[in-house]
């Protein structure tokens, strides 16, 4: 019996010496788990974590891009400054904004040379109604479509339709000269093509021009024609041929063009 209370007393001597052991001293100060391992100890961790919030470091980071952007502008004044700027030159008082080249258009209908006989009175618009070329359809159906819209009567001639109206006009700009579509003559004077009255439209002169010329009802169309210019002959119902008796034989007709038409008696001449 003594011997087995000697042991029990020695087992909890040593239980007790193993339990006791954080509060032992390890060269004069107490062993703990903090000590035995630094990143097991919350205090310090958590006073790191909330010292310095995400908000203040993004609010950091977003100032010195910000002090950053501030410096680089400040940077591109200061060499702006340094370098003098041109002169500018003082338009005088009274003259347009624009150009004097593109007022030219304008300025060379008074002294035009080139002139169409017999159209003092009117509009004259050459253009094609074929549409083999995209960009010369497209500035003949633009060209058109500005005069509409002031509703002036023109006088529209088709090159296509009438082989008659590409002479006319090689005649008046010279033979030797190259001709594309669309040209303008007002009042007898040849203006341009679509690259003038574009111009002239947009920076208002054209209305100016256009105020002696008779205004138009709203949609009117030719009843006779339709607004195409032309119809087929009369004579020979666009056949071109004609029976003549005497000669017993098949004749051209003399009235009507290549295509077997002829102007419209309303509103072409």
């Amino acid at each position: 019996m003594a011997g087995l209370e000697k042991n029990a007393d020695h087992t909890a001597k040593t239980k007790s010496s193993f339990f006791s052991r954080s509060l032992t001293t390890h060269h004069g100060r107490p062993v703990t788990a903090s000590s035995l391992n630094p990143s097991l100890n919350r205090t310090t961790s958590i006073t790191k974590y909330y010292t310095t919030s995400p908000v203040e470091s993004v609010g950091n980071s977003l100032k010195g891009k910000v002090k950053d952007l501030c410096r680089l502008f400040e940077c591109s004044k200061s060499v702006k400054q340094t370098t003098d700027p041109p002169p500018q030159q003082k338009k005088p008082p009274g003259k347009s904004v624009l150009s004097e080249s593109r007022l030219s258009p304008f300025l060379s209908l008074t002294n035009s040379v080139t002139r169409l006989p017999g159209t003092e009175d009117r509009i004259v618009v050459f253009f094609t109604s074929l549409r083999g070329i995209r960009r010369t359809y497209e500035d003949c159906y633009a060209v058109r479509m500005i005069f509409r819209g002031f509703r002036v009567w023109i006088d529209e001639r088709d090159v296509s339709m009438d082989s008659g109206y590409r002479k006319e006009l090689q005649i008046a700009m010279g033979e030797k000269v190259s001709v594309s579509l669309p040209q303008v003559f007002i009042m007898g004077k040849y203006v341009g093509g679509a690259d003038v009255i574009k111009s002239l439209f947009e920076i208002g002169e054209l209305a100016k021009i256009l105020k002696q010329f008779p205004v138009r009802e709203p949609g009117f169309v030719c009843r006779c024609c339709g607004d195409v210019r032309f119809i087929p002959c009369l004579n020979c119902s666009g056949s071109k041929k004609l029976f003549d008796e005497d000669e017993d034989r098949v004749k051209r007709c003399p009235d009507c063009n290549e295509n077997g038409l002829i102007r419209c008696p309303d509103c072409s001449s």
